[in-house]
């Protein structure tokens, strides 16, 4: 047991016990982490800092996958949250605040007529797609990037365990940049495609006019075209993906960033198509529930009041900058690089002759844990992440850097590996 992460393994040790992977959220387990090289319980958070169990301090890029732009325990946020405490969570009726919250996106975001809201990412993307088959009484989806865990999409994904062949034969996976495969699916089941949905953009940037291309194609084929905005909502602009490129889908979904890691989330769109909510079935007991719509309310009026999307896109761009200078000055181009848009930017291994990407990532998250950064190869800025966060992730990426390519060097990655190697898992992006 590593004397640093003590606790942290005891802990993981006994959630094992009563937890299936000791984590209720996949991307949060000891899959993504080296075992007796990594946290693996928070303890608290402020601003761009959290806490472990041990009382390690790490500047966090991680955020809790996206969901926290504005930083852990934004007073605004804080404070909207504390004076509903007061008043009640959930009731036996809806609260106005479901309204002001829907008014607020309808405000914000070009796609959103109507909206209705969910708990999580996988709600809103399971009923968009609900919806748009009821909408076009057909049952093929085309489907690019991650959609959840729903058997909708997991089905299409190697993660398909448990989900019937019946349902895995509706969705049909086309590659991002490659209008070819999406038109290959319309010619495959024609008049069977119901939706295409899509997040507009994570690792790699739309080349060729290709969002414009498949929103043509979509609606050609008498299908609806769906963004999946769950993390480029809020963060790319104000109202969105949809708004940052100007493509404006039929419908969309949110998550993540519109309540500051608060658990709601929303499907937007036309009116004509979201009012078949009324006869489609999306319901849940605490949709409405009122310290989420509370903080989404807080977020999304300092998103509009404060430079908050600005400095996302300004801080992030001096991580993108400094990262690829440092790669040049250690000479990694064959191995790394960096994906994504300045917001939400991705640091990306290859195999070499003798190591594979997982082998160097773990000596990666090894040392950069070590030196106090909490990240999974992704840079996902909040509005809390300052010059001094941002100095600190460059040094000890310098130093880190310097010990990759001396590992390519001598060939002694072993030597230094502390940890069991990161087992390739499926591929989502």
């Amino acid at each position: 047991m590593s004397k640093r992460y003590k606790r942290s393994e005891e802990l993981l040790e006994k959630a094992l016990k009563t937890i299936p992977l000791g984590s209720q959220t996949f991307s949060k387990s000891k899959t993504q982490y080296p075992f007796g090289v990594s946290p693996y319980f928070v303890k608290r958070g402020r601003g761009s800092h959290v806490w472990d169990v041990d009382n390690n301090e790490y500047i966090d890029f991680v955020n809790a996958l996206a969901a926290v732009t504005l930083g852990y325990n934004d007073p605004d946020v804080t404070n909207a949250v504390r004076a509903q405490l007061e008043e009640g969570t959930i009731f036996s009726l809806p609260h106005e605040l479901e309204i002001k919250v829907a008014e607020k996106i309808v405000e914000m975001v070009p796609c959103a007529e109507m909206v209705r809201f969910g708990k999580n990412g996988s709600d809103v993307t399971a009923g968009a797609i609900r919806l748009a088959r009821a909408y076009t009484k057909r049952d093929h989806i085309a489907v690019c990037g991650y959609h959840g865990w729903q058997d909708w999409y997991i089905g299409s994904t190697a993660r398909n365990l448990g989900v019937p062949k019946s349902t895995r034969d509706l969705a049909h996976v086309f590659t991002y940049n490659d209008i070819d495969s999406l038109n290959k699916i319309f010619k495959e089941y024609p008049d069977h495609v119901a939706a295409v949905i899509m997040e507009p953009m994570n690792v790699k940037e739309p080349e060729n006019g290709f969002l414009e291309k498949c929103k043509d194609l979509t609606h050609k084929n008498g299908a609806v075209f769906i963004f999946d905005e769950i993390i480029t909502g809020f963060r790319y602009a104000k109202g969105g993906a949809q708004e940052y490129f100007s493509v404006i889908p039929d419908l969309a979904t949110f998550g993540k960033g519109l309540a500051n890691g608060y658990p709601v989330s929303a499907i937007a769109g036309k009116a004509e198509i979201m009012r078949m909510m009324e006869e489609v079935f999306f319901s849940f007991t605490f949709g409405g529930e009122t310290l989420s719509l509370a903080a989404a309310l807080a977020t999304m009026t300092k998103l509009q009041k404060e430079p908050v999307i600005k400095t996302l896109w300004t801080q992030g761009r001096k991580i993108v900058d400094g990262t690829k200078a440092l790669i040049g000055k250690h000479e990694l181009g064959d191995i790394l690089s960096v994906g994504g848009k300045d917001c939400w930017s991705f640091l990306i291994f290859k195999d070499t002759d003798i190591y594979s990407q997982w082998e160097l990532k773990t000596l990666f998250l090894q040392e950069v844990f070590a030196r106090g950064i909490l990240t999974i190869g992704s840079h996902n800025m909040t509005y809390a992440h300052s010059d001094t966060d941002i100095s600190r992730l460059l040094t000890v990426y310098d130093e880190v850097f310097a010990m990759i390519k001396e590992v390519l060097i001598k060939r002694n990655l072993n030597e230094l590996l502390q940890a069991k190697p990161l087992a390739p898992l499926f591929k989502i992006r």
